[in-house]
């Protein structure tokens, strides 16, 4: 019999059980199957492999996914284990996590995956962002998975033939988004080159002996990955874009699969979508109020917009400050809630802020690596012909992409080797988990004070808007809701979702058009933020109202620790295990 404590609290170590040894053993195979995400994750050991993207590759994680839902199996019924709290959130998160992928694989979608975003176009390309640099290991790394892309894109063709032999096609506006970005790949200007030829290599790389070598292999993998990019673009113009169509709605039966997805809960769609349309109407509504204080009575949203961007002392020039803004900013979140509203100990105490390497005017967080060698980062994706900052935007981004928000959420997890298993702390990533508690993270930073300036409030509320515009747009789209008559009556496409979108996003045009293509094709992630921050005020009230029903005083911090110490599982997953233990 397996020993270990019976206790539920994440804050006390333990000793490993058999769950934990199947999922720690998991990761192992995941890492060995799919290198990109070991790398994502920080497992070392496999920078210099690619992943298979054929189909074969694809069956292959299935089939891991299959044996390892056995195991757990096997292991519940023979008896001979006693499990505690943890192993029973690890076994309903696995299930659930594992069990869903097992549902998209027999479906076909991951054979299918193309959008402008987040699909074998981009993570190909993205996996260099994360990769170590400082070492010659690293930069032989870096060359051997260059070398490799080619025979990736050969995959990933043979997976969306397949699909399409099924039926399973992109829709034509995505298939276009994946020509015009394998092509810029493909370009003099490949992002390729500039890789193997910045000043990152120079620092480390000399010009005799192995490095010479090593600077070779680098020029050809990176010719090699622009070549194979230029096939990906003739493989999608020739070959896919006339089998695409034109429609973008996925329809209510693949919406709810997605959507289970990136919440890892089911939830009511229908219900959904009316009280996505009640949050949009209520938070414009705190918006104009705010405007109001900013310019003055009578004034619109665009008028306090005018005036905030029009103060120089919110006014940033130049990536170097902005970058420096950030690091500042998040450095003051984390010493202003380090053992006050959280325990931020150690290596989490450390955000690192970056410019990315490319222009797409994301703003995004990557997690640290599973020894911290690699510290969390956010990073902003400024667009070439963008010099000016407004920090009253951007101060509530900052504590999305930092603390409380996602490093807090992502750090403490890595962290916690004492109570979760390298599943749990590396792997499991549910969005609708994430993206709820970076957005219940900015309306906690305005609750605690820290937006009382109105134009930083201001910005909150703004972002707060695009949020539930999404819930209302993606749903409305893809299931093919009826439009509010303000918004031009009928069903939801994309021809009424940009007018729509162009009223309640306040940014740049190019970034707005990116947006909605997102949404088109992503379905189901975007409004991941906002219903999953509704999820995580749900459980904050359940077990509010828990405390109360006890006679007890409800304690926030002891509710924040035992929620995040349970890592990023779903959300119908999280609630349950804050149910079993009310005392959190």
């Amino acid at each position: 019999m397996t020993a270990h404590t019976t206790s539920n609290d994440p804050a006390s170590s333990r000793t490993p059980s058999a769950i934990d040894a199947v999922a720690d053993a998991y990761v192992q195979r995941v890492a060995e199957l799919d290198p990109l995400t070991a790398t994502a994750i920080g497992v070392p050991g496999h920078d210099h492999a690619m992943t298979d993207l054929s189909p074969a590759g694809h069956e292959a994680r299935a089939s891991a996914d299959r044996a390892v839902l056995r195991e757990l199996d096997t292991l519940e019924r023979d008896g001979r284990h006693e499990f505690d709290g943890i192993d029973r959130v690890t076994l309903a998160a696995m299930r659930e996590r594992l069990g869903l992928q097992l549902e998209l694989h027999d479906s076909g979608e991951p054979l299918a995956s193309l959008n402008n975003i987040a699909s074998p176009v981009q993570e190909l390309r993205d996996v260099f962002d994360v990769m170590p640099t400082g070492t010659t290991e690293a930069w032989e790394n870096i060359a051997s998975r260059l070398t490799g892309i080619p025979e990736a894109i050969e995959g990933y063709v043979a997976s969306l033939s397949e699909a399409a032999r099924r039926g399973q096609v992109a829709a034509v506006r995505q298939v276009r988004e994946g020509i015009a970005q394998s092509r810029e790949l493909a370009g003099d200007d490949s992002f390729f080159r500039e890789l193997i030829r910045g000043p990152e290599v120079d620092s480390v790389l000399d010009e005799s002996g192995a490095c010479s070598l090593i600077r070779a292999e680098l020029e050809r993998g990176a010719d090699a990955a622009r070549a194979s990019y230029a096939r990906l673009a003739t493989f999608l113009e020739r070959d896919l874009a006339p089998r695409a169509p034109e429609r973008d709605a996925v329809g209510r039966d693949r919406y709810a699969l997605f959507s289970r997805e990136f919440l890892g809960a089911q939830v009511d769609l229908d219900e959904t979508y009316e009280w996505g349309l009640d949050e949009l109407a209520r938070v414009v509504a705190e918006q104009e109020a705010v405007a109001r204080e900013i310019a003055g009575p009578g004034a619109s949203v665009a008028d306090a917009v005018a005036a905030l961007d029009a103060d120089p002392a919110r006014t940033l020039h130049g990536t170097d400050a902005l970058r420096r803004w950030m690091q500042e900013t998040a450095d003051a979140a984390i010493e202003d809630l380090a053992g006050t509203h959280f325990d931020i100990e150690g290596p989490v105490r450390t955000i690192e802020c970056r410019i990315a390497p490319t222009q797409t005017g994301g703003i995004y967080y990557t997690p640290p690596s599973d020894d911290f060698s690699r510290p969390g980062r956010m990073w902003w994706s400024v667009p070439a012909d963008v010099t000016e900052f407004n920090t009253w935007r951007e101060k509530t981004t900052v504590f999305h992409e930092g603390v409380p928000g996602h490093h807090l959420q992502c750090a403490a997890t890595v962290q916690a080797r004492d109570t979760l298993n390298s599943w749990r702390r590396l792997m499991c990533w549910v969005s609708g988990h994430g993206e709820g508690w970076a957005l219940y993270a900015e309306r906690l930073m305005a609750d605690l004070g820290h937006l009382d300036d109105a134009g930083d409030r201001f910005g909150m509320l703004d972002a707060q808007r695009m949020r539930a515009a999404r819930v209302v747009l993606d749903i409305g789209v893809h299931l093919g809701k009826r439009a509010p008559e303000q918004w031009g009556g009928g069903v939801w496409d994309a021809d009424k979702a940009w007018p729509f979108l162009l009223a309640n996003v306040n940014m740049p045009e190019a970034f707005v058009r990116f947006e909605l293509n997102r949404y088109l094709g992503w379905p189901g992630q975007a409004p991941s933020y906002k219903v999953g921050q509704r999820l995580w005020e749900q459980a904050r009230d359940e077990a509010r109202a828990a405390a109360t029903a006890r006679g007890e005083d409800f304690d926030l911090k002891a509710f924040h620790a035992r929620a995040l110490g349970l890592g990023s599982v779903g959300l119908d997953v999280l609630r349950s295990a804050l149910r079993d233990d009310p005392r959190a």
